[in-house]
């Protein structure tokens, strides 16, 4: 009797579809010769529907900006903050509090923080002492220096730290206008029509092609100088960098309403966004931008009950040195919809076959996917809340490393296992 029980018991569960899942995710691993990790439970239960591999650590790319965004849901309020300043007798002394918006065309800008700049009365002073950290993260590809998802970390951001290069029929445009200046045409040709900055100035080199592009986005190298220039150059008035900032009574100036930085973070996965967001939560808790001070708060006042303690390094995620595993990240999203209401929090995300970087997959008249993807080479993660066809909220968390076939053939896979998922549960 008891063995037919126990073989009645093993015939059922071979035929759930939680057992069925965890064989599919079992055969894919295998196929695409790589290492998952998924983990999938109901939004208001502490018990998991499926767990494979759901403790084990895996690099999350840009997952890692869910973490940056409870940590801001958390310690930003309502907007963000542009400056900090003070008076002296006929001047403003101000320092950036890591604000990406201004005159970023990837975010929206009420244009506050320009005009307050621009119609102060006296001379413009600023001051770069509270940033005290690299320009770019531990752990991110030095090669990429070149590339717009790679833009360097500032405490005042200005055009988003990015040049925007346009073909023009007699030339190009460059915006801001000061880096037209230093630039030459290579005699060489490159497969592709190129403008490649020097890793150690902003002087560019342009590359001809047969094959033409229309625009580039490239980091521009930062310092304190060159913000001033930048600042004069805008505000059309003079704006000075010094080396202190004075002591006294400081006032703050608020910006944009913070879903405004969240949404393009989370819905395109805006690298430079996190990173800036990271530095205003740590002005949040000391007086200081150090993208450290905002994760040891966050590690230890915020997410200490996380399932398994996160190796967090930056904001964005293009660090390899970030580890996270599924599980963690399932609490996490438990913890961020608990701190937000359902219909802010996924007019946030990425929407399955309607917006930002799942805008091609998961389509359906009723769109049933709300999350966060992450993408490296030989790395996909996505993660985030499923509604079934029996309309329950499920989270889940799909990790992918060290693939050897395509990145489009490990995301059919899991649109295949999260589809069977919706019309199962």
């Amino acid at each position: 009797m008891i063995r037919i029980a126990s073989a009645g018991f093993l015939l059922l569960a071979s035929c759930s579809p939680a057992f069925q899942i965890k064989k599919q995710v079992l055969q894919s691993e295998k196929s695409l010769h790589d290492q998952v990790g998924f983990y999938l439970a109901e939004l208001n239960s502490s018990k998991p529907i499926v767990d494979f591999n759901g403790a084990t650590y895996f690099t999350p790319a840009s997952n890692t900006k869910i973490f940056t965004l409870y940590t801001s849901l958390r310690l930003l309020g309502d907007s963000l903050i542009a400056l900090k300043y003070i008076k002296k007798n006929d001047s403003l002394f101000f320092q950036g509090m890591g604000d990406p918006s201004f005159l970023y065309s990837g975010i929206y800008n009420n244009s506050r923080t320009y005009l307050f700049l621009k119609n102060t009365a006296g001379n413009l002073f600023f001051n770069s002492s509270n940033f005290q950290t690299e320009a770019l993260g531990p752990g991110w590809a030095w090669d990429d220096y070149n590339y717009y998802y790679s833009a360097e970390r500032s405490s005042f951001p200005i055009y988003g730290n990015l040049i925007a290069i346009q073909r023009m029929k007699d030339g190009f445009n460059f915006q801001p206008k000061r880096f037209a200046a230093d630039w030459q045409s290579a005699n060489e040709k490159h497969p592709e029509e190129e403008m490649v900055r020097s890793i150690d100035s902003n002087h560019l080199i342009y590359y001809p092609s047969e094959k033409k592009n229309k625009s580039w986005q490239i980091p521009f190298r930062g310092s304190p100088d060159l913000t001033a220039g930048l600042l004069s150059d805008t505000l059309h008035r003079k704006a000075e960098g010094v080396m202190s900032f004075p002591s006294g009574k400081y006032f703050v100036l608020k910006s944009i309403p913070v879903d405004s930085a969240y949404k393009p973070m989370m819905t395109e996965s805006d690298n430079f966004i996190a990173e800036q967001l990271l530095l205003q939560c740590a002005a949040m808790v000391s007086d200081t931008l150090k993208p450290e001070i905002a994760i040891r708060y966050a590690t230890q006042k915020l997410l200490s009950d996380l399932p398994d303690a996160p190796q967090w390094v930056d904001g964005s995620g293009l660090s390899r040195f970030n580890l996270f595993t599924p599980r963690s990240i399932v609490t996490l999203w438990k913890k961020t919809y608990a701190v937000s209401s359902k219909e802010r929090l996924f007019a946030l995300l990425a929407v399955g076959g309607k917006s930002g970087t799942l805008k091609k997959l998961y389509k359906s008249e009723t769109p049933y996917i709300f999350g966060k993807t992450g993408s490296l080479s030989n790395v996909q993660c996505l993660s985030g809340f499923l509604i079934t066809k029996k309309n329950k909220i499920l989270v889940f968390s799909f990790m992918h490393n060290n693939f050897t076939s395509s990145g489009s053939s490990v995301r059919q896979n899991v649109q295949s296992i999260l589809e069977k998922i919706r019309v199962s549960y």
